[in-house]
């Protein structure tokens, strides 16, 4: 190991995780953190509330960002068969969809970080122990993806990257429309 070679440790503090899996951890993390801190303090119902023109909240940006973890590393492990059919899903299925990115009645915001921690430790597992970044599969069929294209657990880990960072974004902007607080400056 050289002295520039990053260096973390696994949630167990197994053997230390060094290079590029070091980087992915220590950078989703940061971005996981920035998503987290906008809840800080929150009750429910300000998780809940929307605060902008969008129909977005603090509370549904975590469940959003859970969920797309969440599916992403099934999809790293499994394939594309674990992923939702974009292409035939009815009005009812966009319905339940848009429910992710709403903190519904029964939830609560502490539920929903809870959720969030143990789709992030998972992952976190994943990332240490994947035999090859590079395994892929063909993505599934959607509007957004490019026909036939295919995706590196590398590439997938890239887009959890973004997603989160961007996601983390918005709920900054909403927590500052609710109460002023800011979590990036």
């Amino acid at each position: 190991m050289t002295a520039n070679e990053p260096t973390t440790r696994d949630l167990a503090e197994g053997p230390a995780i060094t290079g590029e899996r070091a980087e992915w951890l220590e950078t989703l993390g940061k971005h996981r953190h920035f998503l987290r801190f906008t809840a800080r303090d929150l009750t429910d119902e300000q998780a809940g509330l929307r605060t902008t023109a969008s129909e977005l909240c603090i509370g549904g940006l975590i469940k959003h960002v859970t969920g797309v973890e969440q599916a992403w590393v099934d999809f790293i492990l499994n394939g594309p068969s674990t992923m939702q059919d974009f292409t035939s899903m009815t009005e009812a299925d966009w319905a339940q969809h848009n429910d992710e990115f709403q903190m519904l009645p029964s939830e609560t915001l502490a539920g929903v970080l809870a959720d969030y921690a143990d789709v992030a430790r998972r992952t976190d597992e994943l990332v240490a122990t994947l035999p090859d970044l590079d395994v892929s599969w063909p993505l599934p069929e959607a509007p957004w993806f490019e026909s036939g294209a295919r995706w590196s657990a590398r590439r997938v880990l890239m887009h959890v990257v973004t997603e989160t960072a961007q996601h983390s974004g918005h709920a900054d902007i909403i927590r500052e429309s609710l109460d002023g607080a800011t979590s990036m400056a």
